[in-house]
Order: C-alpha cells, then structure tokens, then sequence
C-alpha cells in the first residue's frame, strides 16, 4: 500500500484508499485503474475488490513508521475526497499526516465541490499541499473551489491535459503541474498549451513543473520543454 514511486513530482506514494470511478475527460484512460486490474489478478490482497472503492484502515499510520522525511503522495490509487470515503476517515488521515509532521504530503482530487464543502471540517496540517485536477478549460472552476479551502499550499495538477487553458487564474496557487497522457490510446498534447501554461506562471510567479510529453512510449518522448527540464516547485522541509 506504500512504495518509493517513479512520479516525477514526489518521492512515495500512500494509498490508505483505493479504487474510484469516473468524473470527467481525465480520467478515460486511468492508470489507477489499470493499474489495479493488474495487481488483483496477481494476487495482491490490498486490490481484491479491484478498482472498486476501498477504504485500508490498516495502512493509516504507515507514514509514522517512515522516519526519513519524505514528499508522499497520497492515494496515487484513489481519490481522498470520493463521495463514498467518508468525512470520518478523510478527517483521520489528516491527522496522521499532521503527527507525520516531518513528511511532506500531496493531496489530489478532481472532486474539488466535495473538497470545498468540507473544508470547514478538516483541520489542516501545514505539511499537506492540496491540488485539483484540471484537464481542459471547462475544469477551471475546480481552481476556485481549492482557493476557498484554507490549505497552506495550493497546487493544479494539468494532467494529462487535454487543451489549451487560457488565462487561468493562479491567485492563491503556489504551484502547476502540466504533463501529457500517456498508456494505451493517449490522446496528444499541443506544445502550445504547454507552453502558455509556463508563461501564465511565470507572470504570476508561480512555481512549473513539466511531468511528462507522454504518450504510448512515455519514455522515448521524455519530459524536456525548449531544450531544458522544468521542475520548480514549493519550498518544503
């Protein structure tokens, strides 16, 4: 339910819930979900019910045994605010991660409405950065969704994206990840769009981070942007 992880951005991953079903483009070709798939036909006990929704009570404390500080992605396989986890579980997390307080912790979600709604009930750690997924334009408004949470760092995940976002509002945001899609049937990124993303943040000052071009051969394509790599993110520790 936890291991070192190859995603550019952080360095482990905890999964104190997995599996998760589908909210918008972005999630048409999941790798959680293929990812899943694989793991239960092998066996893994963690994955029995597959990519269906499932809460691990026995991996909460997990990253209190880690005593080398570590960024920790948090349900690389799963989406801490689905409507089915419930308030209770997501309110104990958080509470592991502010006593874990030597780690950093990366939280995602496409379900920013659900974030922002419980936002008055969640008492935030200053280790948990807080993102929302954006894959095209019509996803802006889960920008301002986060803004209204009282999270001590803010970030937007653009990936994979799926077309251009112009003029994105990056008022209280403190960091953006763009990357491409990649796996089976990845649908292409625009050079363009990467790029007015970069330009938007360096206007306002905020941090970029290039993922990944993508694609079938994720590889190959590799992850550099005009020549350089661009990997700016938060101050933390």
């Amino acid at each position: 339910m936890s291991s070192s992880s190859s995603i550019e951005w952080t360095e482990s991953t905890w999964n104190p819930v997995t599996g998760c079903t589908k909210v918008s483009p972005g999630c048409k070709h999941c790798y959680a979900e293929r990812m899943a798939r694989r793991l239960k036909a092998m066996g893994q006990p963690n994955y029995a019910n597959g990519f269906a929704l499932t809460l691990h009570e026995h991996v909460l404390e997990l990253p209190l045994r880690w005593k080398s500080p570590q960024v920790i992605f948090v349900n690389s396989m799963s989406d801490l605010f689905h409507e089915d986890v419930p308030l209770a579980f997501i309110q104990r997390a958080l509470a592991v991660m502010r006593q874990a307080h030597w780690h950093t912790f990366q939280v995602l979600t496409k379900r920013a409405e659900r974030l922002a709604e419980l936002d008055p009930h969640l008492d935030w750690p200053p280790n948990v950065w807080m993102g929302v997924s954006i894959e095209t334009s019509e996803y802006r408004h889960r920008a301002d969704r986060l803004r209204l949470t009282r999270a001590a760092t803010r970030f937007l995940s653009m990936e994979p994206l799926l077309g251009p976002v112009p003029a994105l509002d990056l008022g209280g945001i403190d960091w953006v990840i763009v990357g491409g899609e990649s796996g089976p049937g990845a649908r292409p990124m625009d050079a363009a769009w990467v790029r007015d993303l970069r330009d938007q943040c360096a206007a306002a000052g905020v941090p970029f981070f290039f993922k990944q071009w993508g694609g079938v051969r994720k590889k190959e394509n590799g992850r550099i942007l005009d020549g350089r790599a661009w990997d700016a993110m938060p101050a933390y520790r």
